[in-house]
């Protein structure tokens, strides 16, 4: 019963990737979300299913792998690369932006992200996170946007 959890949460084990694993999750949904080129209809659903769902087996790895936010739990960033382009034009220059700024968002944990971190405990700590570094991303976008 534990399996389907954990390979949701590792998205199918590539948060068991010896380097980088929040990188491939992120990847991971770049790469589908280039090749859905979703609608922002689309997106919302997307979301709407898969941060219950991050929030729920994240929090069942977690407690399984008995570490707290472990590093091999990637459904997080999978999630927070798509609220990243929510409300964005599909462009390949925002889908490559969004990733970069995401990830340095996600690492760095600037101000309130990593008291966001630490304000929840379980899946909902795990992708609160990563939805607040994307809503910086998603901010800085729709500068970018609005400017061009």
């Amino acid at each position: 019963m534990n399996l389907p959890y954990r390979y949701i949460a590792t998205l199918g084990f590539l948060g068991h990737i010896p380097f980088a694993p929040g990188t491939f999750g992120t990847l991971a949904a770049f790469a589908v979300y280039i090749l859905l080129r979703p609608s922002d209809f689309l997106q919302i659903i997307i979301l709407i299913l898969i941060i219950p769902i991050g929030i729920i087996t994240a929090g069942h790895t977690e407690r399984l792998l008995n570490e707290k936010d472990s590093r091999h739990i990637v459904i997080d960033e999978f999630c927070g690369y798509f609220s990243s382009t929510l409300f964005i034009p599909f462009s390949m220059g925002h889908a490559v932006a969004a990733f970069f700024l995401f990830r340095v968002f996600d690492i760095l944990k600037p101000f309130p992200i990593r008291k966001i971190e630490t304000a929840f405990s379980g899946g909902k700590g795990i992708m609160a996170d990563d939805i607040m570094a994307a809503i910086y991303t998603n901010l800085i976008l729709q500068i970018w946007v609005y400017i061009n």
